[in-house]
């Protein structure tokens, strides 16, 4: 059995890492990985690659930097060209980026069978292009693999039952590999920049937050105004700087370089509290056990704010600077397990394995 993998940005790189593993154990799969590079700069895509023990791409179509239609099309394009070159069994996308959709929509064009890796979240908020880029691939999905009960019931609501669609609860693969590198030697010296003080983690960059001047300049006033009584450590990602510059909005404490996967873990590990936008990272810092402030107005991971590990802040300026307050004093207990007990990638691999 061949399988294509379609990445794209940083999280899918994360999530391919256990599962890709995984399938090595079974001697019957091959997997070909094919890099779409919408995230293509070293600090964003290739650091990720090397840290997380990934074969290199067979493929990059180093298609980045475009409008999101165009960047899709094109994707699609150069996915389904590879599809009929490798004549892979199955095309498997992970998330809810514009890479995921282009895998998507290469697979059914190509009439090859399609695995969606987590599948069944739902923010409901339809402004966000990740919500349409997940819906529209769970509909194309043969094999829809689960990470939580809310994403099966968001499912069954939608009928995706009732089409013939494997439909798997596996868990989160992203919780496989916080588990799996995790326990590594870290090396602490991105701690640097804290200069041994408490501090907050934060990162912000989706579209919803840094193409809108008003909501980014009411991020930018509250963190400002954090800073004045707590240390912040910002990876600044490179959408989120430019975006700062062309809206002339300045940060009043120092930022850090974009970090790979490995130095995040060891910022989670040491943090008090993280501030982000990334839905990534909000899981991320369940797993290290902190709470974490959600620049969002809602959010896909439901069952971190039912349980009050995060609080939706949106940009709304005092909510943001009230929540941290909160949340820096709650106490959590984070033993629940919410995401599948680190088995997910491992029951992927199982389910191919029995069909190869």
């Amino acid at each position: 059995m061949k399988i294509l993998t379609v990445v794209g940005a940083r999280p899918q790189f994360i999530k391919v890492s256990p599962v890709s593993r995984a399938l090595r154990e079974h001697k019957t799969i091959e997997e070909v990985i094919l890099h779409t590079g919408q995230h293509y700069d070293h600090s964003m895509s290739q650091v990720f690659f090397d840290e997380l023990q990934l074969a290199a791409p067979k493929y990059n179509l180093e298609i980045n930097s475009l409008d999101r239609e165009e960047m899709i099309d094109r994707m699609t394009a150069g996915i389904s060209e590879i599809i009929e070159i490798e004549k892979p069994d199955w095309v498997m996308v992970y998330g809810d980026t514009n890479s995921t959709l282009a895998g998507a929509r290469a697979a059914k064009r190509c009439g090859v069978k399609l695995a969606h890796i987590e599948a069944g979240l739902r923010s409901f908020n339809l402004a966000m292009p990740e919500e349409h880029n997940r819906t529209e691939s769970d509909q194309l999905a043969d094999v829809l693999f689960v990470p939580t009960p809310a994403g099966i019931k968001n499912l069954e609501n939608e009928k995706l039952n009732q089409t013939g669609k494997d439909i798997l609860e596996v868990g989160d693969v992203m919780y496989d590999a916080a588990l799996f590198f995790g326990t590594e030697q870290q090396d602490r010296n991105v701690l640097s920049a804290a200069g041994n003080e408490p501090f907050i983690l934060c990162t912000f960059h989706r579209a919803e937050n840094t193409d809108n001047p008003n909501r980014l300049s009411a991020i930018v006033d509250a963190l400002n105004e954090l800073s004045a009584h707590h240390k912040i450590l910002l990876p600044l990602h490179p959408r989120t700087r430019q975006k700062l510059k062309d809206h002339k909005l300045e940060l009043s404490f120092p930022v850090i370089e974009p970090v790979g996967y490995l130095d995040m873990i060891t910022l989670l590990k040491h943090c008090s509290l993280v501030v982000t936008d990334s839905g990534g990272l909000q899981k991320e810092a369940y797993f290290f056990k902190k709470n974490c402030v959600t620049l969002r107005d809602d959010t896909e991971w439901v069952e971190l704010v039912e349980g009050g590990y995060s609080v939706l802040a949106g940009a709304d300026k005092p909510l943001i600077v009230n929540s941290v307050s909160e949340l820096l004093k709650r106490e959590n207990n984070f033993e629940a397990n919410l995401y599948g007990g680190g088995k997910a990638a491992q029951r992927i691999a199982d389910f191919f394995a029995a069909r190869a």
